[in-house]
């Protein structure tokens, strides 16, 4: 690591002009092709998918995605000449659209139903050639724009459906200006120096912006979900600053030790620069375990958000030695300066606020971690509620066409009509036909059921469906309850005596067997996730209590931060006031993603503040000063990356999107208890009551594992020498009244 240091501070020019055309290459690749993305939730195998298969195979102009085209008129009726006229010439405009395969008008003989009993309110199906997952957004956009086009003072249009979110995607940056705004406020209080503040917001951009461009490119190759790239914006842009603060830090640290900037460079990148490395494998690691699922859906998002911290990190460790070469020793802000040159080389002491709560929690940690442990328990308890869904258009924006076509349906038809059920059977034979005949008439009788369709079969008689609308929301629980007693209950008396094999499929079908899959498989990846992090601090740390807490804490932390999730979003705590629309369940891909990302951040403050630890329990063999002096050092750091990486999380409830938005308020909850719970109380008041036994090793597992070093430490003559100067130095601090204690003087 300090040969690639040097190699950067030695070629700085080259080493920035490489990273800018690398993120000036990707850019305009991604510009020239376009985006690719798709939310596919399909899983091969479900009940749903099937259902999906046979309407495709059956009906090859029905297999594609569905939208919805609304009007309304507050005065006289849809039924009014100039209305009837004006819908139907705009709706054979939206039927020549490329992409469209046909348009069911409720001006046709079948289309009464679509008309509602007050005639204020009707609405048109449009059927795409493809499913939203393969929609060109473009001709999603024509279908808006034709459909716009025929509003008047008198008569409001709006459009609702998968393909239409498409072009409801945020737009603009905001998010990420503000989150980078408050980044760089916190940066400049914690370093007093311009330069030094800016390094980290620089290094950070450079590298996530290339993975945003990346993930575009991706998306091409493979399955890749719209919300990805503002995923692995938001992860990056959190672990990139925090990453480059920590080295920014400890360059600093060497300046005001009297080394030179290149020494000072190549020490942090050998020494911090290890824990880095060390910390994004860790977050890459646990993101990766997504694949394990062997989902589609999910190994688009695994790889974008791994691509983004992979490049955030080589940023860190390459690009930033390279920018602090540039700025010198200007790293430190003048009044640091002009005390360096007056004073020489000082150690840098333990003192202010993190020592004396290092001191604290080593007084009292049975009282403390019980206090800790009791907060994160309050916080937990509402996980115990999950329910795994997916929201519907009646959760956007009121502002956006999908929210207000979704609310007019609701009015005029009732809520099930945004999300209606499709079964879909093969047929053969009289007796068949006959079962289904008598189906329908059992389906409107079926509790929960609003509305049925009549049976529809396929030229060749050999495949039939029909559309159930519920009396619920398709994010309703009584919905999901609908699904499931049609599949075990109504559905299997129905079949009896034939040889019909009915499969129930649509929106809420769909997202229940997604979720169904991921809870099935969540066990399991969970524990290789698990299993993975612990094997890693295993091996770095030699311990086998330092894995084992960590794995706690990392539940600990997931577990608070969920039940924030399901509180604020499940359970509408302050949802509207923070414009992310009415209460609804958690989407089905949350829980993989959040403990991917969350284990990976979390193990970043615990290898940061062990690291530490570990190499003063190297040096002293006394557990209780290592703790001490682990956390006053790092503590205050730690702190200071959290709430840069809660402000930049937070800042993305601002992108309008709920899926972001819900990522955003887990992310910062889960760092603000891991580093303001767990790390600089929890933690520390659990290893000083362990004592010794915190770095215990069975002698023969240690000889049979392989040796590696996040952070080596610094020479025992260097140690000797700073440890004789803290002396010296905390002697006159205590004649002074005691102030600024140096904790590792500090007897608990």
């Amino acid at each position: 690591m300090a040969a690639l240091a040097r190699w950067c501070v030695q070629r700085r020019l080259v080493a920035v002009l490489l990273w800018l055309l690398a993120f000036g290459g990707v850019t305009a690749a991604a510009v020239v092709t376009g985006s690719a993305y798709s939310n596919d939730y399909q899983v091969p195998g479900t009940e749903s998918g099937r259902a999906t298969e046979l309407l495709e195979d059956g009906f090859p102009g029905l297999g594609g995605d569905s939208g919805t085209v609304v009007w309304h008129t507050a005065s006289g009726t849809v039924r009014a000449a100039d209305v009837e006229q004006t819908m139907t010439r705009t709706l054979g405009e939206i039927a020549e659209l490329p992409g469209v395969a046909a348009v069911g008008s409720p001006y046709d003989k079948q289309g009464a139903a679509q008309i509602s009993e007050d005639g204020h309110t009707a609405y048109a199906t449009v059927t795409f050639d493809a499913g939203a997952e393969s929609l060109d957004q473009g001709e999603a956009q024509a279908v808006v724009s034709a459909a716009k086009g025929a509003e008047t003072d008198g008569l409001q249009v709006e459009l609702g459906g998968s393909a239409v979110g498409l072009t409801e995607s945020p737009s603009g940056h905001i998010a990420e200006v503000v989150g980078v705004a408050v980044a760089a406020v916190v940066l400049f209080l914690a370093f007093g120096s311009l330069a030094a503040s800016l390094l980290p917001i620089a290094t950070a951009l450079v590298g996530v912006g290339t993975a945003y461009a990346g993930i575009a490119l991706l998306g091409h190759a493979m399955t890749v979900a719209d919300f990805a790239p503002m995923l692995g914006m938001l992860v990056g842009l959190g672990v990139g600053i925090d990453y480059a603060l920590f080295i920014v830090t400890r360059h600093r640290r060497g300046l005001k030790r009297g080394l030179t900037v290149d020494e000072s460079i190549a020490n942090a990148v050998a020494t911090t620069g290890r824990a880095v490395v060390f910390a994004g494998a860790t977050v890459c690691i646990a993101l990766l375990g997504m694949l394990i699922l062997r989902l589609s859906f999910l190994n688009g998002v695994a790889i974008a958000a791994s691509l983004t911290v992979v490049l955030t990190v080589a940023a860190s460790v390459t690009l930033l030695p390279a920018l602090l070469s540039f700025i010198g020793m200007r790293a430190l802000s003048r009044r640091e300066r002009r005390r360096l040159m007056e004073h020489g080389p000082e150690p840098e002491l333990p003192t202010g606020f993190a020592a004396r709560w290092s001191a604290f929690v080593e007084r009292h940690p049975k009282t403390l971690g019980a206090i800790a442990l009791a907060v994160i328990t309050v916080l937990a308890l509402p996980t115990l509620g999950l329910r795994l869904g997916t929201s519907d258009q009646g959760n956007n924006p009121e502002s956006a066409t999908t929210r207000q076509a979704y609310d007019l349906l609701a009015d005029g038809f009732g809520p099930g009509v945004n999300g209606p059920l499709t079964l879909v059977t093969e047929v053969d034979g009289g007796d068949d036909k006959l079962a289904l005949d008598n189906l329908d008439a059992t389906l409107r009788t079926t509790e929960g059921v609003a509305s049925v369709t009549p049976v529809t079969y396929n030229a060749g008689g050999d495949t039939a469906y029909l559309t159930v609308v519920p009396a619920s929301s398709p994010q309703s629980q009584q919905t999901s309850d609908l699904v499931d007693r049609l599949r075990s209950e109504v559905l299997p008396r129905a079949e009896t005596g034939t040889s019909l094999d009915v499969r129930v499929g649509g929106m809420t079908a769909g997202y229940d067997d997604f979720a169904d899959v991921i809870v099935g498989k969540l066990p399991l990846f969970v524990g290789v996730v698990i299993g993975l992090g612990c094997l890693l601090l295993l091996l770095a740390f030699r311990s086998v209590g330092i894995p084992l807490k960590a794995a706690a804490m990392n539940v600990a932390a997931v577990a608070a931060a969920f039940g924030v999730v399901v509180a604020i979003f499940q359970w509408g705590w302050g949802s509207e006031l923070l414009g992310l629309g009415r209460a609804g369940p958690i989407e089905p891909f949350l829980p993989v993603i959040m403990v991917s990302v969350l284990f990976g951040l979390s193990m970043d403050y615990q290898v940061f503040l062990v690291s530490r630890m570990y190499e003063e329990w190297l040096e002293t063999g006394d557990n209780r000063r290592a703790v001490r002096i682990g956390l006053a050092e790092t503590g205050r750091v730690i702190n200071s990356a959290a709430v840069i990486m809660i402000s930049v999380f937070l800042a993305f409830v601002l992108s309008g999107d709920r899926v972001i938005a819900m990522f955003g308020i887990a992310l910062a909850a889960a760092v603000a208890l891991d580093a303001f719970v767990l790390r600089t109380l929890l933690v520390p008041a659990l290893m000083h009551m362990l004592g010794g036994a915190n770095w215990w090793l069975p002698r023969w597992l240690d000889q049979r594992m392989p040796r590696i070093s996040i952070e080596p430490p610094e020479s025992r003559a260097a140690h000797e020498r700073l440890a004789a100067a803290t002396d010296a130095e905390v002697a006159d601090v205590l004649a002074e009244e005691e102030r600024q204690r140096d904790v590792r003087d500090i007897a608990g």
